[in-house]
């Protein structure tokens, strides 16, 4: 569970909650007439602009941005210095044997091709087709949640031009007017209120989220073919350093550093 998200719509939605609750408004604010042309009308729009099929393979997409499930690169470059050690040693078929250490799908189908003597490059475009694939199915989810976001504040004005039209047919009444503007304006606060606080921002976590995985796809790709090449386990760990942040970096060389330090320590008693 991705901790951050959770927080951050609670947090947001209790900030919210307890302003209205302190000005003692609770009951204006909860209109489901309001809520419903909001949150269906959004809805409804979206299901004209996109496919049934891809509306609904969202929720596929949407659970990483509450899901703390990303793959750890530091991970992936100790498993490929300990697979290109064992390929160097004992020949790539020797990875054979690893694979079921190998939870990534993509990474074990690329090494998978690698032992199984497949030129590089033909495992380079399989895997950076597959890629490909992945980045569009991505945008796909982030543009159906920018697409609720951009609606919900429409739908928000087109309900509030509705209440203001029905407080029209009434102003000869001046005791309904500030009751009908109030409930006129209640679907631009629940319109600006989804789109802000939870499709927009879904969309956001969705964009970093892809980022990451498409860093560490390619790292992998990186890795398979440095194998496959027969380069250096040395080598290729400097080589996939470069995909991720400098401190980072620096982390795993201090954590690399020390625990030659305390193997030779060991050794040496």
């Amino acid at each position: 569970m991705d901790i951050t998200t959770i927080i951050g719509i609670l947090s947001g939605l209790g900030l919210i909650g307890y302003t209205i609750i302190s000005a003692g408004n609770l009951d204006i604010f909860l209109h489901l007439p309001s809520l419903m042309v909001v949150g269906g009308g959004a809805i409804a729009a979206t299901l004209v602009n996109f496919p049934l099929k891809e509306v609904i393979g969202v929720m596929g997409v949407v659970k990483k941005a509450f899901t703390d499930d990303e793959v750890q690169a530091t991970n992936i470059i100790n498993l490929f210095v300990d697979l290109s050690t064992k390929a160097r040693r004992d020949g790539i078929l020797a990875i054979d044997k690893e694979l079921h250490k190998v939870d990534d799908d993509f990474m074990r189908t690329g090494l998978e091709m690698a032992v199984d003597g497949i030129e590089p490059e033909s495992i380079k475009n399989v895997m950076e087709a597959e890629l490909n694939y992945l980045i569009e199915r991505h945008k796909k989810g982030q543009s159906i949640f920018i697409a609720l976001g951009t609606y919900a504040p429409a739908f928000g004005m087109i309900g509030t031009l509705m209440g203001l039209i029905a407080m029209l047919k009434t102003l000869d009444d001046p005791s309904n007017i500030g009751a009908g503007m109030a409930i006129a304006l209640i679907t631009t606060f629940y319109g600006s209120l989804l789109a802000n606080l939870l499709f927009l921002p879904i969309a956001g976590k969705l964009k970093n989220r892809s980022e990451h995985e498409i860093v560490i796809k390619e790292m992998m790709i990186d890795g398979i073919l440095s194998i496959q090449y027969g380069e250096h386990p040395k080598t290729i760990s400097r080589k996939l350093l470069n995909y991720i942040p400098p401190k980072m970096r620096d982390s795993y060389n201090s954590s690399n550093e020390k625990s030659k330090v305390e193997t030779s320590k060991v050794e040496t008693s």
